[in-house]
């Protein structure tokens, strides 16, 4: 247990509010967990094919996507998990009509990705992704 209690206010780690976009490192708490919030907007919005070092999970707070993880497609819905290994290729999309919010947890001190050239960039249209239940 820690006794060393800190806060961290939304200012400083959010860039928007309405809806929430952010993020704060690891480093912010002398931890190994970095926590990205981002809200996509409108359909067909989503990072592109990118990979960590790290884990990640997903948190869907709300609306509905479609996760690329490695080969497999999963549709997500507000509050569905997913969890993303360390060096397989990830995306996402928005494929719904509202907002797709997600808490995206980095098992790292600090975000980093590598940006990778998306062979296919209209996975995300196609029907047949598993969904979640």
């Amino acid at each position: 247990m820690s006794n060393r209690i800190q806060t961290l206010p939304a200012a400083m780690w959010l860039s928007g509010l309405h809806p929430w976009r952010g993020h704060f490192d690891g480093t912010t708490f002398g931890v190994n967990v970095t926590v990205l919030n981002f809200t996509q907007e409108t359909r067909g919005d989503g990072p592109t094919l990118h990979v960590h070092t790290y884990d990640e999970i997903f948190i869907v707070r709300r609306g509905q996507g479609v996760f690329k993880i490695g080969h497999v497609c999963i549709e997500a819905k507000e509050g569905d998990v997913l969890f993303g290994p360390a060096n397989i290729p990830h995306a996402f999309k928005n494929n719904g009509d509202t907002p797709l919010e997600t808490i995206d947890i980095h098992l790292s001190e600090k975000w980093t990705q590598k940006d990778l050239v998306d062979n296919d960039p209209d996975w995300w249209l196609r029907p047949g992704a598993a969904t979640l239940r």
